[in-house]
């Protein structure tokens, strides 16, 4: 919709004179008036003309701009109680400002549908994502409880077996709550940071201890390139979580002969962590989703390996609530390297 500028008003009054004057000349002509004289025909049409100018701008005026404005009015105090901006001045380009703020609200409007559209998606998946993690280990637990229901009981080579793989399915299952209750309070807020002076190479250390079986097993192995200790300021335990979900990602998906190697660079106030392995790496397109709840880079890939699928999405929050950043780079059949940065200590 166009505005009613000056030079459009002075047209709109010049096009309504004319075709006033066209209609009184007509008019005249069916009343019998062509045999007064050319000044008397043009004084009746200036007046007709006058008479079709005053009604047109009283139209106009009384039932399309006093709407307009209204409208105007309407959709500008609405969008300004929201933003708390200054009310239309009554100067204001009528058309041109109903215009724009229609513009502005159509694409506000559009953008929160887009929102939405995508939140929705999100909510899909990850309620698609929970309910698949949640029914696995579920019917594997009901599979052998049935087993041993039917006749497994008695049989002492099956009842303790099956009775060990349903323990673990429990296992699994407390551990997905377990990590979904630890987000949620990561994400909330909730969760108090206990913030003080530690020395990361010992922490590297410790959990390199921890995982060094399960590692081997799976014949990787795990190194930590520290040679000094290293101070920095962060929340233990959480820190810890952090290094034991990286190490784990690695040796899930690392291959055998391979290394998960952790290296530090110290920065100005921050220190530059990196843990990467050389494993099967992951490929471009999935890498924005990475750090997701549940987000699997293949449909299937290590639901057999029995993690709760909110491993590096905890570890995203854990770096967040120390007010750091994380990120990940990584090349199919070359491996991945996270990257983290963490508050030094004097």
């Amino acid at each position: 919709m166009e505005s009613l500028t000056p030079r459009r008003t002075a047209l709109f009054i010049a096009l309504t004179i004319l075709l006033g004057m066209v209609f009184g000349g007509v008019l005249m002509v069916f009343v019998g008036l062509l045999e007064t004289s050319f000044s008397g025909i043009l004084l009746w049409s200036f007046a007709i003309a006058a008479l079709a100018y005053g009604i047109t701008l009283f139209v106009v005026q009384r039932f399309i701009q006093a709407r307009v404005n209204l409208i105007l009015r309407a959709v500008h105090e609405t969008r300004m109680a929201k933003s708390g901006g200054d009310r239309m001045g009554a100067d204001a380009d009528v058309l041109g400002e109903l215009n724009r703020e229609i513009a502005d609200w159509a694409d506000q409007r559009s953008t929160e549908i887009i929102e939405l559209k995508e939140r929705e998606q999100y909510r899909r998946e990850f309620i698609g994502n929970l309910a698949h993690e949640l029914k696995t280990p579920i019917f594997n637990i009901q599979g052998y409880i049935l087993t041993l229901l039917e006749g497994g009981l008695e049989d002492p080579k099956v009842n303790r077996d099956f009775l060990n793989r349903a323990s673990n399915g429990v296992d699994r299952l407390i551990k997905i709550v377990e990590d979904l209750d630890l987000i949620t309070q990561l994400e909330s807020g909730v969760m108090a940071m206990t913030i003080g002076r530690m020395d990361l190479r010992e922490l590297v250390r410790e959990v390199v201890d921890e995982l060094e079986m399960q590692a081997r097993e799976k014949g990787v192995r795990l190194v930590c390139a520290l040679d000094e200790p290293l101070w920095v300021k962060a929340d233990r335990d959480r820190l810890s979580q952090v290094f034991f979900n990286l190490f784990t990602n690695a040796i899930n998906y690392g291959r055998e002969g391979g290394v998960c190697e952790v290296r530090c660079f110290p920065l100005a106030e921050q220190v530059l962590v990196e843990v990467a392995d050389d494993g099967i790496g992951i490929s471009a397109e999935h890498l924005p989703r990475l750090f997701e709840r549940f987000y699997r880079v293949g449909k299937s890939r290590s639901r057999h390996e029995g993690g709760s699928g909110l491993g590096l999405a905890i570890v995203k929050h854990i770096i967040e609530s120390h007010g750091q950043s994380i990120s990940v780079k990584s090349e199919e059949g070359k491996g991945t390297t996270f990257s983290f940065t963490v508050q030094r200590a004097k």
